[in-house]
């Protein structure tokens, strides 16, 4: 029988997590993705959308999110020339119950990026599937930045891991 997850295993999960892409560890980020993840920001007129019929800002299954991840390491990417840097706070850890064999769970987040003499602000929430691996550790399943912006300006991008 699988443990159960709990709030602090949502909440150390999500804050080691946050600490790895604003120290642009990668590698060791995706490795918290099972195989069959999927990385998604909805459209911000269509929070709620199924990514398979709707238009998404970003929908990456495992074979794009390891592309962008390689692109974002090297020095292709002209919108993160130089690196942005972040800082990411999460707060309001959620476990909203299982479905499927996993977990589903939220989480509130912001994240400043700076970058050329700008800061920009990202506010949102998270609403990820996760489960337990062979490991004992979690895995995303499908990773979810829903996004409270009206609009994408001033910031007109998302060149970088939300």
């Amino acid at each position: 029988m699988q443990e159960m997850i709990t709030r602090a295993d949502v909440e150390e999960f999500l804050v080691d997590e946050a600490a790895l892409l604003d120290n642009w560890q990668l590698d060791a980020w995706l490795a918290l993705m099972a195989q069959d993840a999927h990385y998604l920001v909805p459209a911000l007129d269509k929070p709620q959308a199924d990514y398979r019929k709707s238009l998404f800002l970003i929908s990456d299954d495992m074979k794009t999110l390891r592309s962008r991840v390689t692109q974002l390491k090297g020095r292709t990417v002209w919108a993160e020339n130089p690196k942005s840097r972040t800082r990411r706070l999460v707060s309001n850890f959620r476990v909203l119950g299982e479905e499927n064999g996993m977990t589903r769970i939220t989480a509130n987040f912001a994240v400043w990026r700076f970058q050329l003499d700008q800061t920009e602000t990202y506010v949102g929430r998270y609403e990820h599937l996760v489960a337990r691996a062979a490991d004992g550790n979690l895995r995303f399943h499908e990773r979810k930045a829903v996004l409270d912006h009206e609009t994408l300006r001033p910031h007109g991008k998302l060149s970088f891991i939300l």
